[in-house]
Formats: C-alpha cells, sequence, structure tokens
C-alpha cells in the first residue's frame, strides 16, 4: 500500500497493510545517522523504509523586517517576520531564546493586523508546481500547514506571560488574534485548492499543555480556543479532508471538547507529560485517530523500545485509527542501530493480518 492510502485506512478506523510510520528527527539526529552509515543525500524515510507525509505550508507573518543584531561565533540575535527578538545559538538542536516581542499590547496587534493582508504571493507557487503532482503520483499524504491557536499567539507572537493574562483580563483581543490567522490561512488555502492543488488533511500545532496539565482550564478552551478549532475541522469536513491537531503536554483534560470541535487525529500524545494513548484507545479510539504515544525517552535504549513498542503498538493499532510516531520528536541521542530496530518492530507489531 502507498502512505496515503494507509493513512485514509487509518483516518477511516479500518485496517491497513500495516500502521504508517512517520516521524520527525531532529538536525543532529540526521547528521548522527549520517555518521553511522547512512548516505548524505539519501531521504532517511526512504533509508529506513518509512512513510511520506508533505506538508504544504503558507505565510500569515505580519512582514516585520528580519534583520541580525548581533552575531557571535556562539550565537545569533536576530528579529523574525513576526516582530519577535530570537536568540539562537548555534549548536545543532538548540532551542531558542525568546527575548523581546513587539505585538505585547491590544494597540500593538492592531498595528500588526494591519500588516497581514492576504494577497496570493503568500504563496510558494513555484514549490507547488515543482513538487505537488509529484508527491500525488508517489503515493504521499499531503497535508495543509494551517498556523493559528493559543500556541501561536503566546510563542511567536505576543509571549507566554502576556497571552496568559490576556486569556483572563482580554480574552477578545485573543480570539481576534487567533480568529486572524486562521482567516489568513482559510484564505490562502483556498486560493490553493481553487488553483486545482489538493491535499488530504489540514494540520496544525497548538501546544496547550506541559507536564502533567494544561496551561488553561477546559473552561477557557470552549470559550476562546474551540471555536477556531471548531471552524478551521468545518472547512476541512465540507472539502472531504481531515483535521489533525499537534498538541503537546498532557492534554486530557480537553480531550472530549476537542473531539466535539471536530478534530479527527491527535498527536503526539506525550508520555512523559503524563499521558496515557492506551486510556485514550480504550475511551476515544473509535472516533479519534491516535498519533504518536511513544515516549521517546526510551528511544536510545535499543530493548526498552522494543519492549514498550510489543506492549502499545497492538492495543493502538485495532480497529485502525493509529499512525506510530514518537511522543513528539526523534533526538539526536538515537543512533541509527536503534532507528532501525525500532521501524523492524513496528512493522512487525503495527501489522494486520
Amino acid at each position: 500500500m502507498t502512505s496515503k492510502e494507509r493513512f485514509y485506512r487509518m483516518y477511516a478506523h479500518k485496517e491497513a497493510d500495516r500502521v504508517p510510520i512517520i516521524d520527525s528527527p531532529w538536525a543532529g539526529t540526521i547528521a548522527r545517522w549520517q555518521r553511522e552509515g547512512m548516505p548524505k543525500d539519501a531521504d532517511w524515510r526512504d533509508f529506513f523504509g518509512v512513510d511520506k507525509l508533505e506538508t504544504l505550508g503558507v505565510d500569515i507573518s505580519p512582514h516585520y523586517e528580519e534583520k541580525i543584531i548581533e552575531e557571535t561565533d556562539r550565537y545569533r540575535i536576530y528579529t523574525t517576520s513576526w516582530g519577535v527578538t530570537m536568540k539562537q545559538f548555534k549548536e545543532l538542536d538548540s532551542t531558542p531564546e525568546f527575548l523581546d516581542f513587539t505585538v505585547n499590547t491590544e494597540e500593538a496587534w492592531q498595528e500588526a493586523k494591519k500588516r497581514m493582508t492576504v494577497t496570493p504571493d503568500r504563496v510558494n507557487w513555484d514549490y507547488l508546481r515543482k513538487n505537488c503532482d509529484k508527491w500525488v503520483a508517489e503515493g504521499r499524504f499531503l497535508s495543509a500547514g494551517f498556523w493559528f491557536g493559543f500556541d501561536v499567539t503566546h510563542s511567536w507572537m505576543s509571549g507566554t506571560e502576556t497571552v496568559l493574562i490576556a486569556l483572563m483580563e482580554n480574552p477578545e483581543w485573543v480570539k481576534d488574534m487567533i480568529g486572524t490567522y486562521l482567516e489568513s490561512c482559510i484564505a490562502l488555502f483556498d486560493m490553493i485548492w481553487d488553483a486545482g492543488y489538493r491535499f488530504d488533511e489540514i494540520s496544525w500545532c497548538d501546544d496547550m499543555g506541559y507536564k502533567g496539565t494544561t496551561f488553561f482550564s477546559p473552561a477557557t478552551y470552549r470559550e476562546v480556543v474551540k471555536p477556531f478549532h471548531k471552524k478551521a475541522c468545518e472547512w476541512a469536513h465540507n472539502k472531504g479532508i481531515y483535521a489533525r491537531l499537534h498538541s503537546c503536554g498532557n492534554i486530557t483534560t480537553l480531550v472530549p471538547d476537542i473531539l466535539d470541535a471536530g478534530v479527527d487525529a491527535l498527536n503526539p500524545l506525550e508520555v512523559k507529560a503524563g499521558v496515557d494513548p492506551i486510556a485514550l484507545k480504550k475511551e476515544y479510539g473509535d472516533r479519534l485517530v491516535l498519533h504518536g504515544g511513544i515516549n521517546a525517552v526510551l528511544w536510545p535504549d535499543k530493548e526498552a523500545i522494543v519492549e514498550e513498542i510489543r506492549r502499545v503498538v497492538p492495543v493502538l493499532k485495532e480497529n485502525g485509527g493509529y499512525i506510530f510516531s514518537s511522543d513528539h520528536s526523534i533526538p539526536n541521542n538515537v543512533p541509527l542501530e536503534n532507528f532501525r530496530a525500532i521501524v523492524e518492530e513496528v512493522k512487525q507489531a503495527g501489522r494486520y493480518n
């Protein structure tokens, strides 16, 4: 079966030849695998024999000036098109530090909003022309990468403290930001769809939790965020495609509302934050596609991760509705040998008779 066929079977909660296998290795992980024998010109997905999902992106940013403020041998301080000043260390896989935010008041947001006019040049048409037909012919699964929600608002535009306070004191401002992002995505992907390009799902990152719990209550989710998740899902379903949400942290308390919003698939089911994917399967597995749920902390230990796959995957794959990956991404402490063993084990444990 092709990757697309496997994904469609999972979304229909039906069995395939095996569960789809996808993931996101870090840049340092790729470099490690190349040192350990993977050819530098190889697509890692071909090298390991896993599935291919491709994401189409658009630009909805306010187009603030991007410039380098300071650069040393160790780091670079720069501004982004979202108006954020960031410090990025040059070591592979380092986490950036968010230093300052241009849009940290409602007044500043109104100025930013004026800069977010939707125009066709916010789509990379050359990239679509070069790749989409080829991807479709090869049976890859295509995802429209939406960019909206709580996570985008606090991480990439206004700052966590500012947005968490605004959720309580000025929720209409937060709603206006999330709604503007979503409307921009819908308008641009409508352009892409109307131009004849087809994708199989929409997906978006909206990290709403951390270890043990969520950033806000289910009531706040229902009031501020859920209406936009629902609108995005309705847009996708009206086109006959699916909706997949990525939300890190332990968001178990939000799952009933996420389902009610129309989300078809949930990722990454972060075990190390306290999510129990087997419990989710038992409670929601007939309605929600589970994607992930394999503790990345175990991946450097080959025996431990193989044992975990044998424990978890046979349960999660029952009656379809499961996509294999780590519970976030593949860190650079995972040797090539380990990942090869992981893929081989999943192809056995995730096989349907």
